[in-house]
């Protein structure tokens, strides 16, 4: 009964999620669930399993979601994020249209910018492009989701993206986890995904097929679709509704000026992570008003929260005659930030009950058995989990709350590197997340202008095979050769 709990609690999360209904609320009706079949006290799970463990992701990465839509919506209202797309689209120009969108959506994203801002910006310039060259519209959403949402959010070593900072705590790992594996990785989800993209589009031109008639709403505002709002805030550090919020420069600045700062949160980060962190006495963290750890618990969140607390300091530096409405731009990017963290947070609460039943030690051992080794089940169970809750980030963080102690055991019993797991981990996640009900996807779609139907087969070309093509790699490589 304990395990046909567990699967009808999914089942209801999974099935009710699809339609729009509020996680904040299904969550815990799903735990509450799984724990009446398994004849498991109700109240005392809800507030003391469920609410414990979502307090802990709150109090774990609430600073990360809250800077990091910050820092995004600065870079959105003061123009920056639009100066680099437009700079990458005026050096390669519409002969290159689809390199231009996918170089241009990588660079704000592997600088911290959220997705979802990045798709408001790109959409609009993407489809200026497109219709320049005469590619059909319908390949816009892969191009811009090969940018924003693969090899900068789950590959490349350094990367702020929440999902790469999920595993930092449960591994003692930093942002710049197997960074040899993390280039490979990203150059094979790069490469693949240019490749579909370019033969997508060769056939197109073979086919007679042109731009076609999509219009791109640029200022879609995602809080009337509460479908759309929903979803992406599961999937996403930032609640799509602010999007439009705050007040928009219109001057924008320099390329170099727009740069800086997503130079910034790079630097700085590697700075914090291997210099400056390693080198500092950290023995007060093992009080037990610290929580009785040790800088390898908290080390790589650190490192990112400088990052980004640097960046947004430089980012208002340089633009504070570009930010019109500076107080309503933070006040809309730290509200962006609550929805998202507490969605993800609701999902981690529901993976915390699911893990405390009993029937879930039978999950536990059919996990941990599968042929392969440690990697290759922790890379089947992150992708699972993404999958189910259509979220990178609330995926990863139930698969590691669950196993992720277990995994380190077996770290150190087979001298297998928490680095290494670290990298198929938050690979792993990011793979079958962006299935037809991903809010990322879902979101695309709506401010490309198209659907499912058009778009999205191309989307599981650049976006699932390209990176299960990269995790494949990874793991082969990591368990040949090591961690590097």
């Amino acid at each position: 009964m304990g395990l046909a709990g567990i699967f009808a609690g999914l089942g209801l999360l999974i099935w009710l999620s699809y339609r729009g209904w509020s996680v904040l609320v299904l969550a815990p009706l799903a735990a509450l669930i799984a724990a009446l079949f398994a004849r498991e006290p109700l109240l005392a799970h809800w507030t003391q399993t469920f609410m414990g463990s979502a307090a802990g992701f709150l109090a774990s990465f609430f600073p990360l979601f809250l800077l990091g839509a910050i820092f995004g919506k600065l870079m959105d209202d003061s123009g920056s994020v639009q100066t680099i797309a437009r700079f990458m689209t005026e050096k390669l120009g519409p002969q290159r249209a689809m390199l231009a969108v996918v170089l241009a959506g990588a660079m704000v994203t592997y600088g911290g910018v959220s997705l979802f801002v990045a798709f408001f910006v790109l959409a609009p310039m993407a489809q200026a492009l497109f219709r320049a060259a005469n590619v059909p519209a319908r390949l816009m959403p892969a191009a811009i989701a090969l940018g924003t949402s693969t090899f900068t959010m789950s590959a490349l070593p350094g990367t702020p993206a929440i999902q790469n900072a999920i595993p930092m705590p449960f591994f003692g790992t930093t942002a710049f986890a197997a960074p040899g594996l993390g280039v490979i990785a990203a150059a094979i989800m790069l490469g693949f995904g240019m490749w579909w993209l370019r033969r997508a589009e060769n056939a197109a031109r073979k086919a007679g097929e042109g731009f076609g008639t999509v219009t791109v709403d640029k200022h879609m505002d995602a809080s009337a679709d509460p479908v759309v709002r929903e979803r992406a805030s599961t999937s996403g550090s930032f609640d799509p509704a602010e999007a439009t919020r705050g007040g928009h420069s219109d001057r924008e600045p320099g390329v170099f000026i727009a740069l800086l700062p997503l130079i910034v949160v790079v630097l700085v980060n590697l700075l914090m992570a291997l210099v400056v962190l390693p080198r500092l006495d950290t023995d007060y963290l093992a009080e037990p008003r610290f929580g009785g750890i040790s800088i390898a618990n908290v080390g790589g969140v650190w490192a990112v929260l400088v990052a980004l607390m640097a960046a947004i300091v430089v980012l208002i530096a340089c633009n504070w005659n570009r930010l019109p409405s500076l107080r309503e731009t933070i006040d809309a990017g730290a509200n962006a930030s609550v929805l998202p963290v507490v969605s993800v947070a609701s999902l981690v609460g529901f993976g915390a009950v699911v893990a405390a039943m009993p029937a879930f030690e039978m999950v536990r051992e059919w996990v941990l058995g599968i042929g392969g080794g440690p990697l290759v089940s922790l890379a089947l169970s992150t992708n699972i989990l993404a999958a189910l809750t259509g979220s990178a980030s609330g995926g990863l963080t139930i698969a590691l709350d669950a196993l992720g102690a277990t995994y380190m055991q077996l770290a150190a019993t087979t001298g297998l590197d928490p680095a290494l797991m670290h990298r198929v981990a938050v690979i792993g996640a990011g793979t079958l997340d962006s299935l037809p009900h991903n809010g990322a996807v879902v979101t695309l779609l709506a401010v490309c202008g198209t659907g499912h139907k058009e778009s999205y087969f191309d989307i599981v070309m650049v976006g699932i095979v390209g990176a299960l093509l990269a995790l494949v790699a990874v793991i082969v490589l990591g368990s040949t050769f090591g961690s590097f």
